[in-house]
């Protein structure tokens, strides 16, 4: 890494942002998403995300090394009327070449201090059980809470569970 930035991010990041997500499927990551992603589904996707943020339901946060998007994380804000002390950390994503160096602890960081900052009291999360984020999360703190088999397909069709973690803020 050469000059990391963190920033959020807005509609003119939507191509960097459709080239990891269908990089990070490619790879196997387990994002919502089946392999191969067709460029203009992952586009639509962002744009939905980007439109949900600029409407203040979420906050979307890149790691620039350069001018190179190597990570991504979302800040889910928009919650039923009950849970105004929660959100939720979504769509974690790290170039393949850029995984062990930090980069996604770090941006997990400034989601959690922006949900601080926000009045958020508690994030949940899930991921992947196969190929998932697991030692990330435990090692910034979060609890697991349990396992769902069978919750999602792969990128590549198999069935994988899923694993749930919460972290208390503040």
């Amino acid at each position: 890494m050469t000059d990391l930035r963190i920033a959020p991010l807005g509609a003119q990041d939507i191509d960097p942002l459709t080239d990891l997500l269908i990089e990070t499927v490619a790879a196997g990551g387990s994002v919502s998403f089946l392999h191969p992603l067709p460029p203009p589904e992952a586009r639509a996707f962002w744009q939905g995300s980007l439109d949900a943020a600029a409407r203040g339901g979420r906050v979307v946060y890149g790691a620039w090394d350069g001018d190179q998007l190597v990570s991504t994380v979302t800040l889910l804000l928009d919650c039923p009327p009950n849970q105004p002390h929660r959100a939720e950390i979504a769509k974690m994503m790290t170039r393949v070449a850029c995984r062990g160096r930090g980069i996604a602890t770090t941006l997990l960081r400034v989601a959690e201090a922006e949900a601080i900052r926000r009045g958020r009291t508690l994030l949940v999360l899930d991921t992947s059980v196969d190929g998932g984020a697991n030692r990330l999360y435990e090692g910034a703190g979060y609890t697991l809470v349990g396992e769902i088999p069978d919750y999602a397909l792969t990128p590549d069709g198999r069935l994988n569970g899923t694993l749930i973690y919460y972290k208390r803020l503040g």
